[in-house]
């Protein structure tokens, strides 16, 4: 019965096939390559403060306890998730005795060093500055937003990518020669398995030792893609809600659709539905950029947008959806403009730096006597009373301040019909200035 209670655990998968050398890393061949920055900071004899940027399951932990190793040092690792800076000082105090027993240096491992607030970080800086412990943290987001200055100029930022789906083949390689070499996986469950990877490592031997399980499980000789399909709880694509990955989606999307690609706004809109986003959130965005990147040039896409946002609260999910895929496609091969996000940025801007300026007399409302008897409202031309329902020669701006011009109609779509009729506009308030200029004269 000791026995039982006593059994050692069997480690993971992912964790059994941890490299013990960078030689045995696979992926991140452009800091680790030959000549590459991280395969000479190795070679150089002398370990240095970083911060490894990037996705899941890329070899963030794994490039801390082999820096730790290369050099020789005492490896900590604290989660910031976890951890303040009462852990902090505690893994500081072990730092020194390391140093004062054994005359060997610490490395310190801070995972997901984002979620530390300014204080704790600020808590790491003097120890790191005094060289006690070599630093190195890992996230997922973007240092520069996540991590204070002081700190980041201290350390050298390396971004790692996610793994080629070449790579995570080479990691099966790997997987079935030293961990797995009885298992037979066919070609539609690994092309399967990676493409439910999405470029993490980590979640890729993950699934492979589930799909092994289930294969023991069912007395199945070789892992197919209908026992990877039944038999697996899949997760979705990489995709964070709040971080730099969603952002960078929603960056691709609007960019897409501007650049009028349907194909790929599609791509990035059902990428963004399949990894959680929530529709409502890129209803409104598709509405935005209806005003932004189309604007006048198609009205009808703004109420194309704003129909696709009203049938998605209609139907929800998924039906719904297909609103917004077709609002997507729409607004992708519709005529572009920002002239009015740019005349309106620009009137914006130069609001905010101007006086307050006043209304024309002739363009107050008058609805009492006394601001009558003051002039409010008068010679006022009702544009509906005059030729062409147009005041030519009026103007509308406070006294002094010159034409903007701030509104500059594209050559796209309905726009090239509103120059037309702001040049035509334009050349009656011409001719009506002239007029009254020759009538001084007389």
């Amino acid at each position: 019965m000791a026995d039982l209670f006593h059994r050692s655990p069997t480690a993971p998968l992912a964790e059994s096939m941890r490299p013990g050398s960078l030689d045995e890393v696979i992926g991140q061949q452009h800091l680790l390559g030959s000549g590459k920055p991280l395969r000479l900071a190795f070679e150089s004899g002398r370990p240095h403060s970083m911060i490894l940027w990037g996705p899941p399951g890329v070899g963030k932990t794994t490039l801390a306890r082999l820096t730790a190793n290369a050099f020789d040092c005492a490896f900590i690792a604290i989660s910031a998730v976890f951890a303040g800076v009462k852990e902090i000082r505690a893994a500081m105090e072990q730092a020194q005795l390391t140093l004062d027993q054994h005359q060997r240096r610490t490395l310190l491992f801070v995972d997901e060093i984002h979620r530390f607030n300014k204080g704790q970080q600020d808590a790491l800086l003097p120890f790191v500055e005094s060289g006690l412990v070599t630093f190195i943290g890992a996230t997922t987001e973007n240092p520069s937003f996540e991590v204070n200055s002081a700190l980041l100029s201290r350390a050298q930022v390396y971004v790692l990518e996610p793994l080629s789906d070449s790579e995570l083949r080479a990691l099966w390689d790997r997987a079935h020669k030293v961990a797995l070499p009885d298992l037979t996986v066919d070609e539609t469950a690994l092309a399967t398995l990676v493409g439910y990877a999405d470029g993490d490592a980590r979640r890729f031997l993950n699934l492979l030792e589930q799909a092994a399980t289930a294969a023991a499980a069912s007395d199945a000789g070789v892992v197919d893609g209908p026992l990877v399909e039944n038999a697996l709880s899949m997760n979705a694509r990489r995709f964070d809600k709040g971080g730099d990955n969603f952002y960078d989606q929603i960056s691709a999307l609007h960019k897409s659709v501007r650049g009028s690609h349907p194909d790929a706004a599609l791509y990035w809109l059902t990428r963004m539905l399949d990894g959680g986003a929530d529709p409502r959130y890129l209803a409104r965005r598709i509405v935005r950029m209806a005003w932004e990147d189309i604007g006048l040039a198609d009205p009808r896409a703004i109420q194309i947008a704003n129909d696709a946002a009203a049938t998605f609260e209609r139907l929800g999910s998924p039906e719904g959806e297909l609103a917004l895929g077709q609002a997507i496609i729409y607004l992708s091969v519709a005529a572009k403009s920002n002239a009015g996000y740019v005349a309106y940025n620009q009137a914006v801007s130069f609001v905010k730096k101007d006086q307050s300026r006043p209304v024309p007399v002739h363009l107050r409302n008058a609805p009492t006597r006394l601001m009558k008897e003051l002039g409010y409202g008068h010679d006022y031309r009702y544009a509906h009373d005059e030729p062409q329902g147009y005041a030519a020669g009026e103007t509308y701006l406070p006294e002094g301040m010159r034409e903007p011009g701030w509104y500059k109609p594209v050559s796209r779509g309905l726009e090239t019909k509103i120059a037309e009729k702001l040049q035509h506009l334009r050349e009656l308030d011409r001719a009506a200035r002239k007029h009254e200029r020759d009538g001084d004269k007389d």
